[in-house]
């Protein structure tokens, strides 16, 4: 019995291997195939003159050499892949690869299609973007989202169960936006504009991981689809830019001015159409994505990390209080995600099996310069509403702070534990994916609780 749960330890530690090594864009399935059959070669030959099946496993892994340095060997040996790997259509996938490709591409263009349409059903009825921001502002990610979704769901053939609880989530969502009685003006609208796309895009990530939902690895895969994406949809953005720019200065040379066009119908319909295809290509192509991850991570959390230091040096130099309005409020929470979403991305993109170095150093004073930022904005938030009372926007930052410093806390404290090799970088995956539905718990609770709580101020 002893031997056997060896060997199905062993098999598990190979299947876990074998998942981190196809996540290599340099590598295909034949160079997994043959890494794999070096090892397992090793693990028999250590195994053979007495080492237990894990030890075995460990000095075979680390006698391979790391992953980077063999991916790099690939890809100079093979530089002519990564090339391919941006075409839509290759001819090394396969006629099965290839028809799944075009059957995607289809879908993606149904799904786009489906969102330019929903977004422009609501004119049927008289409205428009310039004068019902009031609409539009909560209800703008009902009509990208859902189809996103769909496209996942599809593509990972998801349960009819499941597919149900989609659908009532988002209806759920689109009752949310609109059921309260709010004025233009109202504090909940702004925040059912920020809450409400939050709610929906971790709604879209149950799509993502299908069956997996409670599996920490496909979280984890959830959280680089939308860095990932984002990252897709900024270069869209930025080539619509140029596409705009065009529009209007070709137009414009021959005496017709074209912003009607432009504003009701060439950037609301790009947007929610580029959600779906920025999505789209994630699935298609996030090999190549893979690479631009760590690069971004550690071109900008020193960045980010100085700037940190320099606010809070500059904090205690001036003896200033920082000043909570809304759109401060606004900024700093854009802060601290944007630090959180850098560690997650970085863990998203590191090595396992690698030990700690200087960046991770520098992650832990990063995350450590955010966690002290966001005591002293709680500790403003909290001094303005006891003198002059809660409102939707203060109330709403406090919760949301509140829950970014019991992450941020925790995430020092387990960044700390790793970097003197006390804790498994594992225990520190595990605690960011686990985090997830907090979040959405709460982007709901704003959406849902908050305009009667507040009588719809």
């Amino acid at each position: 019995m002893t031997a056997l749960g060896g060997q199905d330890e062993l098999e598990a530690q190979f299947a876990q291997w074998r998942d981190y090594v196809r996540r290599r864009p340099e590598l295909r399935q034949s160079d997994a195939d043959e890494l794999e059959d070096h090892l397992r070669g090793s693990v028999d030959e250590l195994i053979a003159v007495g080492l237990r099946a894990d030890e075995a496993f460990l000095v075979a892994v680390k006698r391979m050499g790391s992953l980077d340095d063999l991916s790099r060997e690939f890809a100079r040996e093979h530089s002519e892949r990564l090339w391919k790997q941006l075409v839509l259509t290759g001819e090394t996938g396969g006629e099965v690869a290839n028809a799944r490709s075009r059957r995607d591409l289809l879908v993606m263009v149904i799904c786009a299609a489906g969102a330019v349409v929903s977004i422009k059903v609501p004119a049927l009825f008289g409205l428009n973007f310039d004068e019902d921001a009031a609409f539009y502002a909560p209800n703008f990610s009902l009509f990208a989202l859902p189809w996103l979704a769909g496209f996942l769901a599809w593509r990972r053939q998801v349960r009819p169960q499941l597919i149900g609880v989609l659908l009532a989530l988002f209806a759920l969502g689109a009752v949310a936006a609109n059921i309260y009685p709010l004025a233009e003006d109202s504090q909940s609208v702004v925040l059912t504009a920020i809450h409400l796309p939050i709610a929906l895009w971790l709604v879209v990530g149950l799509a993502y991981v299908a069956d997996d939902w409670r599996s920490s690895r496909r979280r984890m895969d959830f959280i680089r689809f939308t860095g990932e994406c984002f990252v897709y949809f900024v270069l869209i953005a930025l080539g619509g830019g140029v596409l705009t720019a065009f529009v209007v200065g070709t137009f414009q040379a021959i005496g017709i001015e074209p912003e009607t066009f432009i504003s009701q119908w060439l950037l609301p319909c790009g947007v929610v159409a580029a959600v779906v295809v920025a999505g789209w290509l994630v699935e298609a192509k996030q090999s190549v994505v893979e690479n631009i991850a760590p690069v971004l991570t550690r071109l900008f959390t020193p960045l980010f990390t100085a700037v940190l230091l320099a606010f809070l040096v500059a904090l205690g130099w001036t003896s200033a209080t920082i000043d909570v309005g809304r759109e401060t409020l606004i900024l700093f929470d854009l802060l601290l995600v944007v630090v959180l979403g850098l560690l997650l991305y970085s863990l998203s993109a590191r090595d396992p099996l690698a030990t700690p170095g200087l960046f991770d150093k520098l992650q832990f004073a990063l995350v450590v310069s955010a966690l002290a930022i966001d005591v002293l904005v709680l500790l403003e938030i909290t001094g303005r509403i006891t003198e002059y009372g809660a409102t939707p926007n203060k109330a709403a930052a406090l919760g949301e702070n509140v829950i970014l410093l019991a992450n941020l806390a925790w995430s020092a404290w387990l960044v700390l534990g790793f970097v003197r090799r006390r804790t498994p970088f594992a225990t520190l995956e595990r605690w960011q994916t686990g985090y997830l539905p907090v979040y959405a718990a709460w982007a709901w609770i704003v959406v849902l609780v908050f305009p009667p709580l507040f009588s719809y101020l």
